[in-house]
């Protein structure tokens, strides 16, 4: 590895050489491999003795039971590897127990899938607790590997053909079907087939194939074979005018003219030269005719295409490069927007997992919409009020934000409370945070950015796996006295009379819920439903329609009795379209409470939310943690009217968050 860094820094022409290291180290006892019990909740199976490793180049874990086909999952699929619970299946429970006992600790739940809601669930069972929490911290260092998902092409191709080798038969063999799976689609099976067999490769349809004697060159030569790249190879023409070779002149005409971004430095970035082309040639010609000459064989043109080397993205800007340490509000934040919703916004599944999922892809601001739980635990939950979504409960969303906070990133997470609490239940909501989130909530400013006129917000670097709360904050006067008051136990005195609790359930907003407007319905006297909202901790107001066309004897005739009716059918998954439709039409939109509890509003501090009055009332009292949200019709308008003090309000004055999700 040394001679190679050597070599590239000697030949290379660049003030600056860099070599893209995208392998994270794979500790030896993975791949070595351990046995493990393998069980699946869905059908209830349990398959012992599995043979698990991972390969050395960290893309796949793999294993196999006796008399059983090989299976791997690929890591850059994998979202989170965490210590299982026990199987809810009782068979399934009792089956674990006589084998292994009871120490449900020893299970290793692996989460993958294609996108954060369609998740699947592999479970594994090792000999003791210790084996399991190395593999579950080992799998997740390898796991959480931004650079492996930026590997150019021909490192593509090598982690295809190492699948290949790793989908074993029974006989430890690759079956001719699984090459035919992976070629194939959307083409013609015999072309598989042909190619095969001029390669002097088993290729009968139930044949097999000797891994030893499918080494990668013979798959590169299957790829070229199966599906030609037409493009370079016309390319390739066209530089040569229709030789096999390109002379070494041209090649660097190519390099600066065609491939080269015409804004890189030319000190840091220079062009290339007949080192570059010497280079070139000791790196990817296998044609030893051309070595050394002045000409480039269309074999080293492909290999160099296909190379890190020609990579269309500046590898060195895959780490985090930038300035860490400016005030947060300089900077993107990804963000999730009802976060704890699987789908839709209106009837939707809320689901624990979709914190993790959310925090594990790198989302920074996650979005809890918190209110007072029913039945007699009365425990906080999280739900998409009025909009018939299902609930989770609040405590058990915070478990999650722990655990999945910073596997993927330290930098700080914000939790955007839109809060609809009661008092009671706020200062549960407040103490599940302090006492499941320990250290890492940050409670109090930090010492040199106090919460004061004129001071800016800590930078990211500060803020290291510190979580920050984004909720409504009482005047410090107003907090500093209840607070006093309630630590005093005077807890009567915090409360006040006329505290509305909302119910989270859909609602008819009208006096006579019961009753039907005959003459409305008939005349047609309903309009489109509006609500205005204070974004999701009390931003600026917005006039939002919801139902631009409503039919008006749905809206005006349906009684209350009628809606708990439908709600009913809809957690029952038999709505009808029209139905549906009557409830959305009865949705509305509800801002967050103002009344906070003091305990909970003593936990807010970097991310205060206020309603937005202007741009000269923000610069004006330059205040850097306060901080307005704009739904993105308002924000499109405040740029077309004050772009420029729009530009500065982030950068100078104050934290502003948006409808931008990156």
């Amino acid at each position: 590895m040394t001679s190679d860094i050597a070599k590239r820094q000697r030949t290379v022409p660049s003030a600056k050489a860099f070599e893209f290291i995208w392998k994270r180290p794979v500790p030896e006892v993975l791949q070595t491999g351990e046995h493990f019990d393998r069980y699946d909740e869905e059908t209830g199976i349990l398959e012992p003795n599995c043979f698990v490793r991972v390969d050395k180049d960290g893309f796949f874990i793999y294993w196999q039971s006796e008399n059983n086909d090989s299976q791997q999952l690929e890591l850059s699929q994998i979202s989170d590897v965490r210590s299982g619970a026990k199987p809810k299946d009782e068979k399934l429970t009792a089956q674990i127990q006589e084998k292994s006992g009871k120490s449900w600790d020893r299970i290793v739940t692996i989460c993958s899938g294609l996108d954060l809601v369609n998740i699947n669930y592999t479970h594994m069972v090792a000999k003791d607790a210790e084996t399991a929490s190395f593999w579950i911290q080992s799998l997740r260092s390898l796991t959480h590997n931004t650079k492996a998902a930026n590997v150019c092409p021909m490192t593509q191709l090598r982690k295809h053909w190492l699948r290949l080798t790793l989908t074993l038969n029974a006989r430890n063999r690759i079956p001719v079907r699984v090459i035919m799976k992976t070629f194939a689609s959307g083409r013609n099976e015999r072309i598989v087939y042909q190619s095969l067999k001029d390669l002097n490769l088993p290729h009968g349809k139930n044949d097999d194939i000797d891994p030893n004697e499918f080494p990668f060159e013979k798959f590169y030569e299957l790829y070229h074979k199966i599906c030609p790249r037409t493009d370079i190879e016309d390319l390739f023409k066209s530089l040569s005018n229709g030789k096999s070779h390109i002379h070494a002149d041209k090649m660097i005409e190519f390099l600066n003219e065609t491939q080269r971004d015409p804004r890189l430095n030319e000190i840091l970035y220079p062009f290339a030269n007949k080192q570059t082309i010497k280079y070139i040639q000791e790196n990817y010609e296998t044609q030893e005719e051309f070595k050394n000459t002045d000409e480039v064989s269309i074999e080293c043109f492909y290999r160099y295409l296909m190379s890190d080397d020609n990579a269309c993205v500046f590898l060195d800007k895959l780490d985090i490069y930038q300035d860490m340490d400016q005030p947060l509000s300089h900077y993107y934040i990804n963000s999730s927007h009802n976060t704890y919703l699987i789908g839709r916004q209106f009837g939707g599944k809320s689901s624990v997992e979709m914190y993790r999922q959310v925090l594990l892809a790198g989302c920074r601001c996650i979005e809890l919409d918190c209110w007072d739980g029913r039945g007699e635990d009365q425990e906080p939950i999280i739900t998409h009020g009025k909009a018939m979504c299902t609930d989770i409960l609040f405590k058990d969303v915070i478990y999650a934000i722990r655990d999945t906070a910073f596997v993927a990133s330290d930098c700080p997470v914000i939790m955007s409370f839109e809060n609809h609490c009661s008092k009671h239940q706020q200062y549960k909501l407040a103490k599940y945070c302090e006492e499941i989130l320990g250290d890492m909530l940050l409670t109090k400013p930090l010492d040199n950015y106090a919460l004061e006129p004129g001071v800016a917000l800590p930078p990211p670097e500060k803020l290291k796996r510190k979580i920050l709360i984004k909720n409504k904050r009482l005047k410090p006067e107003a907090e500093k006295q209840q607070l006093d008051l309630f630590l005093k136990g005077q807890t009567d005195a915090i409360q006040e009379e006329n505290e509305v609790t909302e119910d989270p359930d859909l609602t008819i907003d009208r006096d006579d819920g019961d009753g039907c407007s005959a003459n409305k319905a008939n005349n047609g006297e309903i309009t489109a439903t509006t609500t205005t909202t204070t974004g999701s901790g009390g931003g600026g107001d917005t006039v939002i329609p919801l139902n631009t066309t409503p039919t008006p004897q749905l809206v005006s005739c349906t009684s209350s009795a009628e809606l708990k009716r439908l709600q009913l059918k809809k957690e029952e998954g038999n709505l009808t379209a029209e139905e549906e439709q009557i409830m959305m039409a009865h949705y509305h939109y509800t801002g967050a409470t103002s009344s906070i509890h003091p305990l909970l509003s003593s936990f807010v501090n970097y991310a205060q939310p206020v309603k937005f009055q202007g741009f000269d009332v923000a610069e004006a009292g330059n205040i850097s943690h306060h901080m307005s949200s704009f739904n993105e019709s308002i924000a499109l308008g405040l740029i077309k009217k004050h772009c420029i003090a729009f530009v500065k309000y982030p950068f100078f004055i104050s934290f502003i968050m948006t409808c931008i999700f990156i």
